[in-house]
């Protein structure tokens, strides 16, 4: 089956086929890093952190590519704030963030360009810019310009005139026309900045990201991804001056853009006062059922977050991890994926369908236990082994299921004397075996007053903590 994905430039979603099978490529923005990243911004990694995983299954020589903004006002805004220089800001959240990521169980990119380490490359892009003349210097600043482009606003499908009057547009005397953006600005003194041949100034957001992506992967990609909120103006001018700076070579063959985060239907933003910390929610609740929850809906729609949806993701995480704990005693066939996972993915990444499926696996697999006679007949036994491969094996597509189930159950147990805790569970089973019903219930109340919840099954009593 042909991996299928939405081209936000055709708005149609289309077979994907890289333009060279040996070297794939894959840009996506990534973070500013002036302060911690809110949950929306979780979305797209972990989102195509699954399209790499699919990826390379099919085209090993992946190359992906997801960018640190090390240099912006917002940053400068922090580091004067603080005291101190920019470098101490953006690297104290760089570093929160790769730690935050991996706990999500979002894998490192295969490059991860700093814009501080391509100041030179974006340097050389602006002055191609400027003698071709899609770009002109202006009272210290460099400016791409957009009437010199005329597939400007396509990405977006909207005009000039549209996007000039929907975005906020500083309109300087220095511009030959509003929607003119900035590729280099000059620096005051307390400001940080380059050398370059307009003076002492520092780049633009968009031009960051071109020089970045042209330096790694080449004047043309396969695959270029973001947030929806990216697409215009970020996006829209990221073609503009890349296909520009390449004489007219495309840009990005794909353009993959996930549906940001809603909280009680409205927009997560801090100018709403609605934003949820990805930090501090990985302290909360178990980073996989963050995970779980942020691929519960389709990427390209909207997902409205909530404590009920992570508590959801939760339980289902524990069924899962319970069929796995019920199937520790047989051995996984070879991890595969299964067709019905598979054929959800190739789908423009239908993770919802790919979750539903991986469920059904569990399923059939909690089927088989309990309509077997015991001991168990082989082709029961091979069966179980079959499920727990495909589901190994598909789940691991997907970044779940990937810790042992008993750490799952065990999560929590820090400050928790577990050998009290077992202690108080023989003396359950002495009490229940003697039918002394009366201690072994004060004993179980006794367990959930620790927090501690337990499982009576064929495989005996399990405990677990009865908290995220």
């Amino acid at each position: 089956m042909a991996l299928r994905l939405y081209n936000s430039l055709t708005r149609h979603v289309e077979a994907f086929e890289p333009a060279d099978p040996a070297r794939v490529t894959m840009y996506v923005c990534g973070p500013t890093v002036y302060s911690y990243v809110h949950i929306g911004n979780a979305r797209g990694p972990v989102v195509f952190d699954v399209l790499a995983r699919l990826l390379r299954r099919r085209y090993p020589r992946l190359v992906y590519a997801r960018n640190i903004t090390d240099v912006d006002d917002k940053i400068n805004a922090a580091a004067q704030a603080a005291g101190v220089p920019i470098a101490v800001i953006a690297e104290k959240y760089a570093g929160i963030y790769r730690d935050d990521m991996a706990k999500l169980g979002v894998a490192p990119p295969d490059v991860e360009p700093l814009a501080t380490q391509h100041i030179q490359a974006i340097i050389a892009m602006c002055e191609k810019l400027v003698a071709s003349g899609s770009a002109y210097a202006a009272e210290g600043h460099v400016l791409f310009d957009v009437a010199s482009f005329a597939d400007y606003g396509k990405l977006s499908g909207r005009s000039t005139d549209e996007l000039i009057a929907g975005a906020r547009i500083d309109v300087a005397p220095y511009k030959r026309n509003p929607a003119d953006f900035v590729l280099w600005k000059p620096s005051t003194p307390d400001l940080p900045g380059w050398d370059s041949p307009w003076g002492r100034g520092r780049p633009g957001w968009h031009i960051e990201c071109s020089a970045m992506a042209a330096a790694h992967l080449g004047d043309t990609i396969d695959i270029h991804a973001g947030g929806v909120d990216l697409v215009f103006p970020h996006h829209e001018n990221e073609i503009a001056q890349s296909t520009c700076a390449h004489d007219g070579r495309t840009f990005a063959r794909w353009w993959l853009h996930n549906g940001m985060l809603t909280f009680g239907g409205a927009k997560m933003s801090k100018s709403l006062g609605n934003v949820k910390q990805l930090h501090t929610l990985l302290q909360q609740y178990p980073p996989e059922a963050l995970r779980y929850a942020l691929l519960s809906a389709h990427y390209r729609q909207p997902l409205d977050w909530s404590e009920a949806l992570i508590e959801q993701s939760i339980a289902t995480l524990d069924r899962l991890y319970g069929t796995l704990r019920d199937l520790a005693a047989f051995n996984a066939a070879p991890a595969a994926t299964s067709q019905d996972v598979n054929a959800a993915l190739e789908d423009d990444l239908n993770t919802p369908a790919a979750l539903a499926a991986l469920n059904r696996l569990a399923a059939d697999a909690r089927q088989v236990l309990e309509q077997a006679s015991r001991p168990l007949p082989d082709a029961a036994a091979a069966k179980l082994a079959d499920i727990k491969g495909d589901l190994v094996g598909s789940a691991a597509l997907l970044g779940l299921l990937q810790q042992d189930p008993e750490a799952w159950f065990k999560r929590g147990t820090d400050g928790v004397d577990t050998a009290h805790v077992e202690s108080l569970l023989e003396a359950r089973r002495t009490a229940r075996a003697a039918r002394d019903f009366a201690r072994a219930d004060a004993i179980r109340d006794e367990l959930t007053a620790m927090g501690v919840a337990i499982e009576d099954g064929p495989q005996g009593t399990r405990w677990k903590m009865d908290r995220p």
